[in-house]
């Protein structure tokens, strides 16, 4: 098998912003649109959101949570109901004013004045105030509570400085918003999306993340408390990969959700929201890339195995492709990580060699590179992704007998997942310092660190003006709060920052 290399042209060491953009292009996940800050989300990237929506949505539906669908517009008016909230995405917001185009005489169109609407409608930023006045109509009474729904959508906020997949004016996700009687049973609900989420990143993505509390400032706008799942990237900086919020009674009396309960009493329900987006995506690329290309956990790559037949546009070709299917058949009743194999037989014209290196490029987790002797032989060779180089820096392709590489296909799958986790996990633990003075957190981050990773300090949970000089003192240094971890080692000395006595610790980091 060829050893040439068909490597990045740029290293993560060297220029991870680069990188990220290169193997987003080699990878054929998405491209520019013509539109600033939106994107064309090609097949293979599409492909893995729509693995992550799938198993997403299972999850989802097994919460006893039902899916819908709310207008992409919103009144205006909606917004002014809640002034924080309005706030918030206030400069992000897209707004229609008019709804028709006429000729402005010069070969162009403009808006015409006289279709000017009568209330202007936002370009959904997010849904909690079109979906409360829906459950305004539709809760009554406590028989009506808990309400659940999801809805899988794409959202609108006006970046100024966008990045594929990580932060773009147009994204998808999905936003689950509930209603309930009493704080405690909201505060289940915000915490239980909380744990979905995590182990969903863990489990699905390979992608180890911290879960917790966000801090005061980091609040959804006119949440009572956020919660996220902070996921480091390989040069160090967290990546928030979704929130859940529990916003107590404010979206309910700014909406008018109220029920009467068992006594007969008008009460405000307490709601919560929670999503995850296609930042995903870009979380799994700067996870798991490496200088080829990208790297995808099986349980969300398209394919998961990719079978290469060695064409040589000869008579010899008919037999190798009938092979080479035999073999996807058997390969497609074998089971792993709880789903039949998804394999292709890539039969497009061309040298196996180069089809390889576009494959590794994409991240399919197994190739399979089969040649008329392997066919005669009832042989293949065998590359997995994750081991893609042998110690004289081949390709480390595995001879295998075609009966025993299907009977151990399921398992090289489901070792692949594994691995990779592993060696996410293994870079999150080494990555985390820690620092007990401010002066200490400031040196950290000072030092000639090309990746420095997080720091997990002792605070006071300060609040109000306090947090604000916090904030603005690690804003200097171009850090933020990440999280509080809800499982973390208990408190044991003073604030880095105020010098009162501590009550948690948190992570504070560069970030996306």
């Amino acid at each position: 098998m060829s050893a040439i290399r068909h490597a990045l042209s740029t290293k993560r060491e060297d220029d991870f912003a680069q990188w990220y953009q290169e193997v987003i292009s080699e990878a054929e996940m998405a491209e520019e649109s013509g539109v600033r800050g939106c994107m064309v989300i090609k097949p293979w990237g599409y492909g893995i959101w729509e693995r992550i929506q799938r198993l997403m949505d299972d999850r989802i539906k097994a919460a006893g949570v039902t899916n819908c669908y709310f207008p992409l517009f919103i009144p205006l008016s909606y917004f002014a109901k809640e002034a924080e909230h309005v706030e918030g995405f206030a400069k992000e917001m897209a707004v229609v004013t008019h709804h028709r185009l006429v000729g402005d005489g010069k070969g162009g169109l403009v808006p015409d004045p006289e279709a000017k609407l009568e209330e202007p409608l936002i370009v959904r930023p997010t849904s909690e105030t079109v979906i409360g006045a829906a459950m305004a109509r539709w809760v009554q009474s406590w028989r009506d509570l808990p309400l659940m729904v999801n809805q899988w959508a794409n959202v609108v906020r006006w970046e100024m400085r966008t990045r594929m997949f990580l932060r773009t004016s147009e994204f998808l996700w999905q936003e689950g918003h509930t209603a309930h009687a009493d704080r405690d049973d909201a505060m289940t609900e915000t915490l239980r999306a909380l744990e979905m989420y995590r182990d969903f990143a863990e489990t699905e993505l390979a992608m180890p993340v911290v879960a917790g509390e966000k801090p005061e400032n980091e609040r959804f706008p006119g949440a009572v408390a956020t919660y996220s799942i902070e996921a480091m990237m390989q040069d160090g900086k967290a990546l928030q990969a979704g929130t859940s919020h529990y916003l107590g009674t404010g979206f309910a009396e700014a909406a008018g959700i109220q029920y009467q309960d068992k006594d007969g009493t008008q009460q405000y329900a307490h709601t919560t929201s929670w999503g995850t987006s296609t930042r995903m995506v870009g979380g799994v690329i700067m996870t798991h890339g490496d200088d080829d290309g990208l790297r995808v956990p099986p349980m969300i790559a398209p394919q998961q195995i990719v079978i290469l037949p060695m064409l040589r546009d000869n008579d010899e070709d008919e037999a190798l492709l009938a092979y080479c299917e035999e073999l996807r058949k058997a390969l497609v009743t074998q089971f792993a990580l709880g789903e039949p194999l998804r394999v292709l037989l890539d039969k497009r014209p061309g040298k196996a060699t180069q089809k390889r290196w576009a494959w590794v490029k994409k991240g399919v987790p197994l190739i399979l590179e089969i040649g008329g002797r392997d066919a005669a032989g009832g042989q293949v060779s065998m590359l997995r992704r994750d081991k893609l180089w042998n110690e004289a820096a081949k390709a480390n392709f595995v001879g295998l007998a075609k009966e025993d590489f299907v009977s151990r296909a399921a398992a090289e799958i489901e070792d692949i997942q594994s691995a990779l986790f592993a060696q996410a996990k293994a870079k999150l633990d080494a990555n985390i310092s820690r620092a007990n003075s401010f002066d200490g957190l400031a040196a950290f981050f000072s030092e000639d660190k090309r990746y420095p990773g997080w720091v997990e300090v002792e605070w006071s949970r300060p609040t109000g003006a306090a947090l604000e000089a916090v904030v603005q003192k690690l804003k200097a240094l171009k850090l933020t709060i990440r999280n509080t971890p809800l499982h973390s080692a208990p408190v044991t000395g003073n604030c880095v920052f105020t010098g009162d006595p501590a009550v948690e610790r948190i992570y504070v980091a560069r970030s996306y």
